[in-house]
């Protein structure tokens, strides 16, 4: 065992970057053998750019044009990036605001995440759980929608700060109806208890 001292805080925050430490380890193991975000954290701690201490919405915002602009250069398509929202035809209270739109049957949503979900998202090629409802919701709402590109863009990773998942109707049309179905449920006993609150 090797023991190193520190005069100064600052090195030794450093230093404990990129290394398994006592507060890290019940991140890192998973008794289901799934890597978990404290693996990818790692990986994101040795060729990453460090985090500044900018806001994560406000530097999604202020990347987000960017990221367009290096999809629509890598696949030659148009994106309308035009603010909309699509509502619903069979439920008012289900909507979703696309990042942009290609023609009539594709959309872009764009995800400027953490370095570490950036690297899970690139390595997995799979989407962040906590993203794959947004996904589906896209078809949820547009009937027509055959095609949805989810592209991710983090600066801070030097070799591969661009990449894209592509998603397909045909691929998920069992959970488009599961969920769309479920949706129009829960919507239904939300309608049902207001009624209830104010009085009919």
């Amino acid at each position: 065992m090797k023991t190193l001292k520190f005069e100064n805080r600052e090195i030794w925050l450093e230093t404990r970057q990129g290394k398994i430490t006592g507060s890290k380890l019940k991140d890192l193991i998973s008794v289901k053998g799934d890597k978990k975000k404290m693996f990818y954290q790692l990986i994101a701690d040795r060729v990453a750019i460090p985090a500044d201490n900018e806001n994560p919405m406000e530097r999604g915002l202020r990347l987000e044009e960017e990221a367009m602009e290096r999809f629509e250069k890598e696949t030659k398509k148009k994106v309308d990036k035009s603010l909309i929202m699509w509502i619903s035809e069979e439920n008012e209270s289900m909507a979703i605001s696309p990042d942009g739109v290609i023609g009539k049957t594709e959309a872009l949503e764009v995800k400027c995440l953490n370095s570490a979900s950036h690297i899970e998202a690139w390595l997995t090629q799979e989407l962040p759980k906590e993203h794959y409802f947004q996904a589906l919701q896209y078809f949820i709402i547009n009937p027509k929608l055959k095609t949805l590109y989810f592209a991710f863009y983090d600066d801070r990773i030097p070799n591969k700060d661009f990449f894209y998942i592509t998603i397909e109707r045909e691929n998920i049309e069992a959970e488009i109806e599961k969920y769309k179905k479920e949706q129009i449920s829960i919507l239904a006993e939300v309608e049902t208890e207001v009624l209830k609150l104010i009085g009919f």
